[in-house]
């Protein structure tokens, strides 16, 4: 597969020049295949958000290069509006930015940016609202009407309206109740099988990145420490203690058993793929002891 963001020898560094001088992202060198899900984990001042804000020319390097497509997103710099479209952002808490008067005109608002005609952006604004699971009968009224989760999802929805090849979602379940985290990680999950595009997780959470990427990113004091599937990541919990990190707690549960002697494989990583590898030895334990 083709790369669709490339970053070589990326480098970002704050108050460059001066005492305070600080390096947030080290000689950075990743490649990000078309329509795969990345997972970016590290603790706080890790470098992923300045990282993820030099994805679509937010920050511009220090040093380096990101290539979208193959193309320096800084050859010309007077186009870079058109790379933020390519690489749509989702902030944290991005209901904050909400301000039309009802859902739809919300979401519109990028595609009608991006110089689409009062039409076509709304039937993109339809499609996006009806991808994150948003009920029609929420879409004509104030965004400041509904829920936490529903604002959310609006958010969400104006960013993927745009149609963007790669999107970037940053902590995009912090503050919201565990249903409304599942519900909204379950649309992110169906509009990547459907869209078949690129997305970027950002989260705290490793249970959420288990979940969902295909990959995972590690960043630590502004390098990418580890960068490898998922099971493989997590398989080196040891390694990533060290650098504040936790895997997913079923996956230290399994891990745990098998030092304990129990047949479990390495690499489970969600509650659901536990319980289909317990039940079996459950059942074979009760077969067993019935025999007797």
């Amino acid at each position: 597969m083709a790369a669709v963001l490339e970053t070589q020898d990326l480098t970002y560094v704050y108050s460059p020049g001066s005492p305070f001088a600080r390096t947030a992202v080290d000689h950075v060198n990743i490649a990000i295949e078309e329509g795969e899900s990345v997972g970016v984990i590290g603790h706080t001042g890790s470098g992923k958000s300045t990282l993820i804000q030099q994805l679509n020319g937010l920050l511009r390097p220090t040093s380096g290069k990101i290539l979208l497509h193959g193309k320096d997103i800084w050859a010309e710099p007077k186009k870079i509006r058109a790379v933020r479209f390519q690489v749509g952002m989702v902030f944290q808490y991005p209901e904050y930015q909400l301000f039309e008067e009802t859902v739809l005109k919300d979401i519109a608002f990028g595609p009608k940016n991006k110089g689409l005609s009062d039409e076509e952006a709304m039937e993109k604004a339809k499609e996006a609202a009806e991808f994150t699971g948003l009920k029609r009968s929420l879409w004509e009224k104030s965004p400041f009407e509904l829920s936490g989760g529903e604002k959310r999802r609006v958010a969400i929805a104006g960013v993927i309206a745009m149609d963007p090849d790669v999107l970037v979602l940053d902590e995009p379940a912090a503050g919201l109740d565990p249903k409304g985290r599942d519900v909204l990680l379950a649309q992110i999950g169906s509009y990547h099988q459907h869209r078949k595009n690129t997305v970027l997780l950002i989260s705290h959470s490793m249970e959420d990145i288990a979940r969902t990427a295909d990959r995972v990113l590690v960043m630590n004091k502004g390098k990418a420490a580890m960068f490898d599937t998922t099971p493989n990541v997590f398989a080196r919990s040891a390694e990533l203690e060290t650098m504040g990190l936790r895997v997913p707690q079923v996956t230290a549960i399994m891990t745990r058993l098998q030092a304990m002697g129990c047949p479990v494989p390495s690499g489970v990583l969600t509650l659901e793929q536990a319980i289909k590898e317990l039940l079996p030895l459950v059942k074979k334990k009760e077969a067993d002891e019935n025999a007797q």
